[in-house]
């Protein structure tokens, strides 16, 4: 199995992709550490992946919260001897014009989609540095690669985050640290679900495969990023998109 005998942290794994992912790391033989703002949602994903005798634990998490993350931290590595995989897949968003979007709103975005991984991140890296040996992961979107109409602030967040990624990248390629990003298209999860349907049906127009992504989907890239396969690939930006976003 890909990832027996690895313990993996991921964040968001409540609902949607990460949940997807912790399902995919779980099969693959991981020792999956859920973290979420949403406790019962999270409890009831650990416990549901335990029912086949894996590994699953929830601990609550609220990557905006910085006390949060350190108590997640403590928890994680009082259960685990080591953390070998960090996915960072958290995030938020609103489709609102610009101009109505308020400062409150800004600073959410940006906590969520870019600073949330750059305090998990620094929360597991370094123990990886000293051994020489680890994965990152972080979840950004093809609206930080491209722009995305009514998502300005959720565009540049997640634009920060891919930078996030490259930067990181090169600083812990040295330690043996592999740091990746996956940028989705329009995926068919809970975010989504408030979106109107005449903006879905516009995604799936202009989507050359005419659907949207599943939550499953994005996971696979996910967990590409973290398994050996990719032991030689760092700071390298993954559209699951369908085709909307090709790039020359």
């Amino acid at each position: 199995m890909l990832l027996e005998g690895r313990t993996a942290v991921i964040t968001g794994a409540a609902s949607g992709i990460g949940r997807a992912t912790a399902e995919k790391f779980a099969a693959a033989g991981a020792h999956v550490l859920l973290g979420d703002i949403d406790a019962e949602g999270g409890e009831a994903v650990a416990a549901r992946l335990r029912e086949p005798g894996r590994r699953a634990e929830f601990i609550r998490l609220d990557v905006t919260d910085l006390g949060s993350v350190e108590a997640f931290r403590r928890e994680a590595t009082a259960r685990a001897p080591q953390v070998d995989i960090v996915a960072n897949i958290a995030g938020w968003g609103r489709t609102e014009p610009f101009v109505k979007n308020t400062p409150d709103f800004w600073r959410k975005v940006v906590d969520l989609n870019l600073l949330g991984p750059v305090a998990v991140s620094r929360a597991f890296i370094e123990p990886m540095m000293e051994r020489k040996s680890g994965k990152i992961v972080i979840v950004a979107s093809d609206a930080g690669r491209v722009g995305s109409l009514g998502e300005s602030v959720y565009s540049g967040a997640k634009g920060g985050a891919i930078a996030f990624t490259k930067g990181l990248a090169r600083e812990a390629a040295r330690f043996n640290v592999n740091v990746n990003c996956v940028c989705p298209g329009p995926t068919d999860t809970p975010l989504l679900a408030a979106v109107p349907d005449k903006i879905k049906e516009a995604f799936v127009r202009v989507t050359p495969m005419q659907r949207l992504a599943q939550p499953a989907e994005i996971a696979d890239a996910v967990l590409f990023f973290a398994s050996d396969m990719a032991s030689f690939v760092t700071g390298q930006v993954l559209s699951v998109s369908g085709g909307l976003t090709m790039a020359g």
